[in-house]
C-alpha cells in the first residue's frame, strides 16, 4: 500500500501528517482552522486519500503553509515509484454558479499555477493568498505540475470548495495503477 506519516516541528508549527493513496477517502483533520479542515476533508473524500492530519502553531499563514509542505512531501513519499500509475488527472467541476478547472502531471516537474478568481480577500477564516499559497506549496512539495483555474463563480466559498473537490478527483485519477508507464523516456 502506497502509505506515508510524516511529523515536522518547527519554532512556528507542529504539523503530523499521514497519508493512504490506496484509501477509502476517510479523514481525520485537525488544522485549528475551521475552514482549511473543510477543504481538506473534501480533497481526502473526493481524492480517496486516507488522511490524518494534526496541525498547532503560533500563525494562521504559518500552520496552513505547513500543513500544506507535509502533505505534498506525505503524497510525494507515498507515491515513491511513477512509474506504473496514470500519472494525468484533471476534473472540471461545478458547484451550483461555479465552474473550476483542476489538471495535474505528477511527474516530478513542480510548478503552479494558481487562478481562484475570488472577489472577496477572506474566504471564512482564510485568507484566499492563504489558499493559494496552500496549492502552490502543496504542489512544489508534492513534486508535481498544478493548474487550478476557476472558470467563473459568484460564491467565493463555493469556488474553492469546488477546487479542493476538483483536486482531490484529479489526484484520484492520476494515481491510478497503469500497466504502462506514461512515458516515453521510459520512467516518470
Amino acid at each position: 500500500m502506497r502509505i506515508y506519516e510524516l511529523s515536522r516541528k518547527t519554532l512556528e508549527t507542529e504539523v503530523y501528517v499521514k497519508v493512504n493513496i490506496d484509501g477509502s477517502g476517510e479523514s481525520l483533520i485537525d488544522s485549528c482552522i475551521t475552514f482549511l479542515n473543510h477543504m481538506l476533508k473534501t480533497f481526502s473524500l473526493f481524492s480517496s486519500f486516507d488522511l490524518v492530519i494534526r496541525a498547532e502553531g503560533d500563525l494562521r499563514h504559518h500552520i496552513i503553509e505547513d500543513i500544506a509542505i507535509c502533505l505534498g512531501k506525505a503524497i510525494d513519499n507515498a507515491l515513491d515509484n511513477r512509474d506504473n500509475i496514470e500519472r494525468f488527472g484533471s476534473s472540471i467541476i461545478p458547484m451550483n454558479g461555479s465552474l473550476v478547472l483542476v489538471s495535474l502531471d505528477l511527474a516530478r516537474r513542480p510548478y503552479a499555477v494558481v487562478k481562484l478568481n475570488c472577489t472577496n480577500e477572506k474566504v471564512d477564516d482564510v485568507l484566499v493568498q492563504e489558499i493559494e499559497h496552500f496549492l502552490i506549496s502543496l504542489a512544489h512539495s508534492a513534486n508535481i505540475t498544478l493548474h487550478v483555474n476557476v472558470l467563473y463563480g459568484e460564491d467565493d466559498h463555493h469556488k474553492v470548495e469546488a477546487v479542493f473537490k476538483a483536486l482531490g478527483l484529479a489526484f484520484k485519477n492520476a494515481t491510478r495503477p497503469s500497466k504502462s508507464c506514461k512515458s516515453v523516456k521510459g520512467t516518470v
